[in-house]
């Protein structure tokens, strides 16, 4: 084959269109296309090895530092150090390629693509892969429906199962304010949840399903995770999935363990314990409730309600520790106060009463009718407190109080000259007051 010969065949091979080249081929072709993009590139906007590069050629040949004063080939040599690895292999032997003599650089042309192809054979270090943990946590979770839907209140949020025979662990809020909640599990199943209880000093409450032989975290065994520990998390976010659909994952870190300090609308939390602060986006309708785990699956909290830090005014991405939570969850499964008070507590003299106190309750027609505040009287303590209709009393003097029946019993030990410490939610939040009896 004459040189000619040689020479035609080698421009129509570069020649050739983008569209009929293979993969490897294309790499080179926008190796060469990048090249000429900096043409107009003056080195003041270039990067770091581009910068080196144009150095070399203005010490070397005193030329100005500009692409303009460049050869070809001292531009593609510029723009190398911007390709990505594949881009640079192309690049490289279409280099060789070029500078070979004529008999030499039509072999190498056409070794192009087998040389390619042995590039793909070097396996570069894969990512880590969570599926495997994802698919073995994902049947321990359950989404949740109940109250809500209106004045912005969702009508979801999540859980997780902590007992083979339906027990549910999730966050206390509006959304359990129901006769009853609807549970789907991973698989599609719906059961009806009752409420076990509730302790809404640490944002927990425990449902229970009647079924059997459920996959589910142990309390018990969860670790204490510290700054940086790689973390998912498992939770039902903005509602997106029904039925079998899985939850949501979030890939992320714990950022640090500090005291909480935060606020839900113009009302600071009960908690102030410590708590996770993760580097996820968790804070966001649907996932309070939901479980933090390690890339191993190994549960390492609870996911926390929407609040902002009283701090910063910024939205929080939290979580509590599982050891902070586990007794009070422990003291609902076996019916007992987290705090339990002694048998022989004495009785006042003269008990306080919700009359003392100008509060006037829903009608105690059930066996725990919630205690609802169905009136406030006019100049009352409880109206000088701020107390509204429709408030629900949670705690009085920190002790939890799940029906009016339990409230009138629990004021029995309060003398009439004391202060009376109430907690009560309100919508979504819990506000604290205090209300004092004015002695004549």
């Amino acid at each position: 084959m004459t040189n000619r010969r040689k020479n035609n065949v080698a421009q129509t091979f570069l020649s050739v269109s983008f569209c009929s080249l293979s993969l490897w081929e294309r790499a080179g072709e926008r190796a060469s296309s990048v090249a000429q993009t900096f043409l107009s590139v003056t080195a003041n906007s270039l990067s770091l090895w581009e910068r080196v590069v144009s150095f070399f050629y203005h010490t070397r040949w005193e030329r100005p530092v500009s692409f303009f004063s460049l050869s070809l080939w001292e531009k593609r040599a510029v723009s190398f150090f911007s390709l990505s690895l594949w881009e640079r292999a192309g690049e490289r032997v279409c280099a060789v390629a070029e500078r070979a003599p004529h008999n030499l650089r039509l072999r190498l042309l056409s070794l192009l693509p087998a040389l390619l192809i042995l590039f793909t054979a070097v396996r570069l270090p894969a990512q880590v892969s969570f599926a495997p943990v994802v698919d073995e946590v994902q049947p321990q979770i359950v989404k949740i429906y109940g109250a809500g839907g209106l004045a912005g209140l969702e009508a979801y949020q999540s859980g997780f199962l902590i007992s083979a025979e339906g027990h549910i662990l999730t966050a206390w809020s509006h959304v359990l304010d129901a006769t009853s909640a609807t549970v789907h599990l991973h698989d599609g199943r719906r059961y009806e949840a009752e409420l076990v209880g509730a302790d809404p000093r640490v944002d927990v409450a425990v449902l229970k399903i009647d079924a059997e032989n459920l996959p589910y975290f142990d309390l018990n065994v969860a670790p204490e995770a510290t700054e940086g520990t790689r973390v998912l998390a498992f939770c039902n976010l903005f509602g997106i999935a029904t039925g079998d659909e899985p939850a949501s994952v979030l890939h992320g870190r714990i950022a640090i363990t500090t005291p909480l300090a935060a606020r839900s609308g113009a009302y600071p939390t009960l908690y102030r314990g410590p708590v996770y602060i993760l580097d996820a986006m968790t804070n966001n309708p649907g996932a309070a409730g939901g479980a933090l785990t390690d890339t191993s699956g190994r549960l390492l909290g609870m996911l926390g309600k929407e609040v902002q830090s009283t701090l910063t005014g910024t939205w929080l991405n939290y979580a509590l520790p599982a050891d902070r939570i586990r007794p009070a969850v422990h003291a609902l499964l076996s019916g007992e106060s987290a705090d339990p008070l002694p048998e022989d507590r004495p009785r006042a003299e003269q008990a306080i009463t919700l009359a003392d106190l100008g509060l006037i309750l829903v009608p105690d027609v059930l066996t725990r009718t919630p205690p609802f505040i169905d009136a406030v009287r006019p100049d009352s303590p409880a109206a000088v407190a701020g107390l509204a209709p429709d408030d629900l009393v949670v705690f009085l003097e920190e002790r939890l109080v799940p029906s009016c029946q339990m409230l009138r019993e629990e004021l029995q030990f309060i003398a009439a000259d004391q202060p009376v410490s109430l907690t009560v939610m309100r919508g979504d939040e819990l506000v604290q007051v205090t209300l004092q009896v004015q002695q004549d």
